[in-house]
């Protein structure tokens, strides 16, 4: 079988009962001191998009989270991590 190439996003975002500094003062600083006070929360993250090689699109979820499991991309403690194989 000839492998493919598939686009990857990983979403690395708090856990809920985590603090969120950044998103704290995105939300006092850009938000409210901007006048939108309907927005009552934001919570930040990051992104990575990467591109993986392999046989299916299992095979390269799979190989993601290995990867960042193994390298310790996140912190599991107090983070959450979306694997999501991009159409």
């Amino acid at each position: 079988m000839v492998n493919q190439v598939f686009s990857i996003e990983i979403v690395i975002s708090n856990k809920p009962q985590a603090r969120d500094p950044e998103g704290e003062t995105i939300l006092r600083d850009l938000f409210h001191k901007g006048g939108v006070t309907s927005v009552k929360e934001v919570r930040t993250g990051k992104l990575l998009a990467v591109k993986v090689e392999a046989a299916n699109e299992e095979e390269a979820r799979n190989k993601v989270v290995s990867m960042c499991n193994d390298l310790r991309i996140y912190n599991p403690v107090a983070h959450s991590l979306n694997v999501r194989v991009r159409a």
